[in-house]
């Protein structure tokens, strides 16, 4: 098969495999078609280095494996090798009934467990599978499903390097890695001895830098290198707050040191080093490193969390049960002590649970209320062997590894219904815990989780929020070793690395991308490079369909802002949205910010006479409040672009709002230069019925209703993106204004 920038796949054969550099990347089944004649695949990020044996085209796909479970096995612990032979070849039998032969069998089975679990893993059609679970001896069969750990290989995921190799013409590749840009981080400090922070390699540190390290000399002292080359403290705030509740402040060093993880994590996400063989307790193991690992670093400790309870998002992963067999099974509901609520035990809430019916149990407990590694102390505390915690409704399908004190397993709430179901389906319920492994490639991916940042902008409704999504679950980077990694009083473990969850992860993964494009272009503005991000984004994930949320339903604006985050093409976006710092104090002025107040930002800065239309703010995407239908009322906004590519024209195209008509004035714009600015106009009006009234609702759910979406993009024939929502196939990246409205 030819090598293509663009592949166009149709389903006449039964299975393709993408493979780059040896490694695959993309299977594509016969079931990813459903109704389409065909998929577009775009090529054109591994540019260089695809070659003939690119694509495979594969007529007998590889079959899903498949676990079937026959109970379990009655022989002691004592039992020799030649028994368990023969377990194994009863299993061959088994399923060379159904299969036809023996030998078949035996090349189908993956795995045969003979030892307490009496059952075997293999690779099974799925017609296959279902008449194996017709058979009395077979208690379930189910699909072998992995979890993803999106780990060490974030900026794999978003096409830095594959198979430890940078891609060539990637933005590590063209950036040089973020060589010798400075990335500060104000957080809860930094925790100098990672190898995140080392400064091997390293030349002299610029002498146009003025910052150091300032602390005190203690045992708590951060010493600056060539890589950490500032930090600093500001616990004055904190101490005076500690004081006023009769905290001890004893404990608190007067240094940047990190003692609570989270700034440590943050921080090497952005700029930290690329350091081999990075993982959690044996889990997810890889190079880990940050957005801009040559760029050097500065920590500011600016935050810092009270000791007193407070939970923490710190995650990460716990072992398996120590012994393969199966252990009585129970809900945490039918645990509850004497005079405690059921509620209150389901959701196993301290001292709720009575260690006589725990004890050498798994327990299932309910997501929600109480901190998730909480829960299994209490299940530890209880007796408890491991725990199974399961995703409570609003949780959906957003799995979270934390490292658990006992060995555990967070499962999302279709599982954990049936997990609950299964309990109250038999007399003798029983369970295992297998040991956790990394699985990358999952589908779909991106998806938002449930604790991101939300829209629509409830202080300033005109600026569009989210602006940006980027890998934000289940992130290993480095970490404090004064802390543990659950950050609670009974955990004593500490680790060089961990695994976090939040916005405070994904936040640094910009970060990290921003320092690449400052070393690539140092005369950007911030504004050019949040524009760059914002309008080079994707809306779609990796089977090619609109992005979801945890609950499976598409998401919107509101929740993935402008898209995910993409900065290979981030580097070229054609045209961006600047702003000028007169800019965004006219904007202050705008909100009504008095001259005395603006004097603290600027004392040379007036406000105009007459104040600048919210609306026209040169931001990368437009957001309508108040938009009239009852009277059909319209609003016109200006946006302004400038040219940072080759010339060309672009031709606007539009994505109208459902009950709201859009243009744009003029729809064509050409530039000669680099630098070059043009405006244009684009103008909104609400359609009303033939009475002239008409409310706009979103038609998904989950979305605040009187909102709806559209989308300008402009194309200058070579920016082309094949993700977007509700948009055509060529939109050219270089505007993607996305358009909320409300109705009066």
């Amino acid at each position: 098969m030819l090598v293509r920038d663009v592949m166009v796949i149709d389903p006449t054969y039964t299975c393709f495999i993408l493979k780059i550099l040896g490694k695959t990347l993309y299977m594509l089944h016969p079931e990813d078609l459903g109704h389409n004649s065909r998929i577009i695949l775009s090529l054109r990020p591994f540019k260089g280095i695809l070659d003939e044996n690119t694509w495979q085209e594969v007529h007998d796909c590889p079959r899903p494996m498949i676990k079937v479970y026959l109970g379990s096995h009655a022989h002691g612990s004592q039992v020799t090798e030649e028994y368990l032979d023969r377990v194994t070849d009863s299993h061959y039998d088994f399923l060379g009934s159904f299969l036809g032969s023996k030998e078949i069998a035996k090349e189908s089975i993956i795995y045969s467990y003979t030892r307490h679990i009496n059952g075997f893993a293999a690779q099974l059609d799925e017609e296959e599978a279902a008449e194996i679970a017709k058979n009395p001896k077979v208690v379930s069969v189910f699909l072998n499903r992995g979890r993803k750990l999106q780990t060490t290989h974030s900026w794999e995921f978003m096409l830095q390097k594959i198979n430890n190799k940078v891609i060539p013409n990637s933005l590590w590749d063209k950036a040089r890695f973020g060589e010798d840009t400075i990335i500060a981080n104000l957080d809860t400090g930094v925790w100098p001895e990672s190898q995140s922070f080392s400064d091997k390699g390293f030349g002299a540190v610029s002498s146009n830098w003025k910052g150091g390290c300032v602390n005190d000399h203690g045992h708590n002292a951060v010493t600056c290198n060539r890589k950490l080359i500032g930090a600093r403290y500001f616990n004055k705030g904190y101490l005076a707050y500690a004081k006023s509740i009769n905290y001890s402040v004893a404990s608190v060093p007067n240094s940047a040191r990190d003692l609570d993880g989270h700034g440590t994590h943050t921080l090497s996400t952005a700029g930290g080093n690329f350091v081999p063989g990075a993982s959690v307790l044996g889990v997810g193991n890889g190079t880990a490193s940050g957005g801009s690992p040559l760029a050097r670093v500065a920590s500011y400790k600016a935050s810092v969390q009270l000791g007193n309870g407070l939970n923490l998002m710190g995650t990460s992963l716990s072992k398996g049960l120590p012994e393969n067999k199966l252990y009585p099974l129970m809900s945490a509901g039918d645990a509850a002590l004497p005079g405690v609520a059921v509620e209150d035990a389901l959701l196993c809430k301290s001292k709720s649970l009575d260690p006589k019916k725990v004890k050498g149990k798994i327990l299932a407990c309910l997501r929600g209320e109480t901190a998730r590694v909480a829960k299994g102390e209490e299940s530890l505390l209880a007796g408890a062997v491991g725990m199974i915690l399961c995703n409570d409704k609003l949780s959906g399908n957003e799995i979270i590894a934390d490292a658990h004190v006992l060995p555990a397993s967070q499962i999302n709430y279709t599982d954990g219904v049936a997990v609950f179901a299964y309990i109250n389906s038999t007399k003798d319920p029983k369970g295992y815990i297998t040991s956790p492994k990394a699985v990358l490639g999952t589908k779909p991916a991106p998806f938002m989780a449930a604790f991101s940042s939300r829209g629509p902008n409830t202080i300033t409704p005109e600026i569009l929020k989210p602006d940006i999504t980027a890998p934000g679950v289940n992130i290993i980077a480095a970490y404090s070793e004064a802390v543990s990694p659950t950050g609670e009083p009974f955990d004593k473990r500490t680790i060089p690395f961990n695994v976090e969850s939040g916005t405070s992860m994904s936040c640094p993964h910009v970060s990290g991308v921003v320092g690449l494009l400052k070393t690539l272009y140092p005369s950007w503005s911030t504004a050019a490079i949040r524009s760059a991000i914002m309008t080079t984004a994707r809306t779609k994930d990796n089977t090619g369909k609109p992005m979801l949320d945890a609950s499976y339903l598409e998401s919107t604006p509101f929740s993935h802002g402008a898209g995910h985050i993409r900065p290979n093409r981030a580097m070229d976006p054609g045209l961006v949205y600047d702003l000028t710092i007169n800019e965004y104090l006219d904007f202050l002025c705008a909100l009504g910010y008095n001259q005395t107040l603006i004097a603290a930002f600027a004392d040379d800065h007036e406000c105009p006479k007459n104040a600048m239309n919210i609306y026209d703010f040169n931001y990368p995407s437009i957001s309508i409040a108040n938009l009239s239908v009852t009277t059909g009322s319209s609003v016109t906004v200006t946006r302004r672009v400038k040219n940072v590519g080759a010339a060309g024209t672009y031709a606007a195209r539009l994505i109208r709002p459902d009950g709201v008509t859009l243009s744009v004035e003029p729809n064509v714009l050409k530039f000669e230069n680099v630098g070059e600015e043009k405006s244009f106009k684009v103008t909104l009006k609400a359609k009303g019925r033939a009475a002239g009234i008409r409310i706009l609702k979103a038609k998904k759910k989950r979305v605040p209703k009187r909102y709806v979406f559209g989308g300008i993009n402009w194309s200058d024939g070579k920016h082309y993106d094949f993700d977007g929502i509700r948009r055509s196939l060529v939109d050219g990246s270089p505007l993607k204004a996305k358009l909320a409205h409300i109705a009066a």
